[in-house]
């Protein structure tokens, strides 16, 4: 039997973990990762990477974002975001980087997970203080008067930790079994992803495409532009909505793909690439509690996918950031309680919890047609209120203005 003793465990190597170890790593705190896949391995998802990540990565060390710019043939750089009504109505946003002005890097990128988590692999694996057992699957959690023991289901792998990290993904057994978060159909979504090759029509600047068409509010079809002539397509809708109106996911997505008039001419000469993947997705949009006596969820294991975007890679980054910071407390502390660990909520809460919130109203007021197309009639040839638009990722202020409907009542009024 291997066997470890460490102050600090982390299961799940996905941008959650590896950023938990990464800013522990950079505390000077060493710490086991421990992932059941051996990397490079396909994770199904939209791809997309938020601003959160560059300027999550430069506060760790410029040099990481520098290394992962250089990968210019792995990733496409996104310059901004655009939105399709349910009236076929086209609004492009440009986003606004605060932290990145000089414009001559991109605020966001596209890049297959497979690719993404392979890089932050290899970052991981750069540090000394990192042991990453890689083709381990943690199946055992037993709670001990000094944290936790961990093993494998063949009984070979023995790790005691004074603190746990779990951040192995949408279907954490610790999650649910132990920590109790389980699934809500009002609080998920279903998804199916595909690969594509020569697609057209994409917008100068790489923007990413959501089209919120009627027949899946409030979910939408996303395509995302990728190296090389790719794109990553699919479809997501909320899982309690799926399951009232009985809708086959990929069977949707290739009948939008075939009969949107706005989307097939795109698709004329274009091919999929492999099989068309489903996936579920936690949403944030319900409190739930983060962490207790020895343990923290990140990521996707604590539910923490923007319940309007879809968003979870920069939303696990940070949970990981925010968890190391607090494991350095705990260690310096000596306290792993329950009530010490209220901390990680906090900051949570206060970093990523307001603006899941705000999504989720956005989320409900997408729900109806009407209110879509409203929206867009109003925001289109706005050139000011565009403007104000594409800061809103970066100013959170502003989204809780365009959450608010008097905001638009009153933007309405202007127009006419």
């Amino acid at each position: 039997m291997n066997t470890y003793q460490t102050d600090i465990c982390i299961v799940g190597a996905g941008p959650g973990g590896v950023a938990a170890a990464l800013q522990l790593s950079y505390l000077g705190i060493p710490c086991i990762v421990a992932d059941k896949a051996r990397f490079p391995r396909d994770k199904i998802c939209g791809d997309a990477i938020s601003g959160k990540i560059p300027t999550l990565l430069r506060r760790l060390d410029p040099d990481i974002l520098a290394r992962f710019d250089a990968l210019s043939n792995r990733h496409v750089g996104v310059w901004g975001i655009r939105f399709v009504g349910p009236n076929r109505k086209i609004l492009d946003i440009p986003f606004y980087n605060s932290e990145r002005n000089d414009q001559a890097t991109s605020p966001g990128y596209v890049c297959r997970r497979m690719d993404f988590d392979q890089f932050l692999i290899e970052e991981l694996k750069r540090r000394d203080n990192i042991v990453f057992l890689e083709g381990t699957e943690i199946t055992h959690f037993e709670k001990t008067d000094s944290g936790f023991t961990l093993s494998d289901a063949g009984g070979s792998l023995r790790i005691d930790c004074r603190l746990l990290l779990a951040a192995n993904g949408a279907h954490s057994a610790f999650s649910r079994k132990y920590a109790g978060l389980e699934k809500d159909p009002a609080h998920h979504a279903a998804a199916v992803r595909a690969y594509y090759r020569g697609v057209t029509g994409f917008r100068e600047g790489n923007f990413i495409e959501l089209h919120f068409l009627k027949s899946v509010l409030p979910g939408y079809l996303w395509i995302f532009p990728l190296p090389d002539g790719g794109a990553n397509v699919g479809l997501g809708i909320r899982s309690d909505i799926v399951s009232r109106k009985r809708i086959n996911l990929r069977k949707e997505l290739l009948r939008l793909i075939e009969e949107e008039p706005d989307i097939r001419g795109r698709f004329e000469h274009a091919a999929i690439e492999g099989d068309i993947e489903g996936y579920g997705l936690p949403l944030g949009s319900k409190e739930r509690r983060l962490s207790g006596d020895g343990y923290m969820l990140l990521g996707d294991a604590g539910h923490l996918i923007d319940p309007f975007t879809g968003e979870g890679i920069g939303n696990a980054f940070y949970s990981g950031i925010i968890a190391g910071q607090l494991a350095q407390k705990c260690l310096e502390a000596n306290d792993f309680s329950a009530e010490f660990m209220k901390a990680y909520d906090v900051r949570v809460a206060r970093v990523l919890g307001s603006e899941m919130k705000l999504s989720y109203k956005l989320q409900r007021m997408l729900t109806y047609p009407v209110v879509a197309t409203l929206l867009a009639n109003i925001i289109t040839g706005n050139a000011p209120l565009i403007q104000s638009l594409s800061k809103m990722y970066t100013d959170f202020e502003l989204r809780l203005k365009l959450a608010n409907p008097l905001f638009w009542l009153r933007m309405l009024v202007k127009k006419r």
